[in-house]
């Protein structure tokens, strides 16, 4: 996250909170015109609703009015973080240990600005990923974006293999 989107998630965070849900993480990207502020948010149970984001919007909104963080216009998108959820945080790479994780960095590492392999842990400042059937560790600092990779036959949403047998020859 920019300094700026880490501003306005330390701000929102205690607001989005007292609605009974958890803010994951913000986005922030400026832009000539209008720039965009995107905030994915999360609860223990049940999954995040339609009405969930709309009560986030409604209350972010008015506190964004209020304390007016971002000069000039903006669109404000509240989203619930989906199957392919982004990782924001050790604690999110701590909770997902196990999954693959595709991820880019801020500065090249071994050769490397992108990555995918499954999290294996988090130590201190940096997390572990097992790349190829080899550790690659990464500092938390140099992460510029993750997310999950779903793993789409283990939620049975893969598509199915045809059924396909080769012709007998006479």
């Amino acid at each position: 996250m920019t300094g700026k989107a880490e501003e306005i998630r330390d701000m929102l965070a205690p607001t989005v909170e007292a609605l009974g849900l958890e803010l994951l993480g913000v986005e922030y990207a400026p832009s000539t015109g209008s720039a965009m502020l995107r905030l994915y948010i999360d609860k223990e149970a049940g999954g995040v609703g339609i009405e969930d984001c709309e009560a986030v919007s409604r209350e972010v909104s008015a506190q964004l009015d209020v304390e007016d963080p971002i000069s000039g216009n903006y669109t404000l998108e509240v989203s619930s973080p989906g199957i392919d959820r982004p990782l924001f945080a050790p604690a999110h790479y701590a909770r997902y240990v196990g999954q693959s994780a595709k991820v880019g960095l801020k500065l090249p590492q071994d050769g490397r600005r992108r990555l995918q392999g499954r999290i294996d842990k988090v130590e201190g400042g940096s997390i572990v990923f097992d790349v190829d059937g080899k550790p690659f560790e990464v500092a938390f600092d140099n992460i510029d974006k993750a997310k999950l990779v779903p793993d789409w036959e283990a939620l049975g949403l893969a598509p199915k293999k045809p059924n396909h047998k080769p012709a007998k020859k006479k």
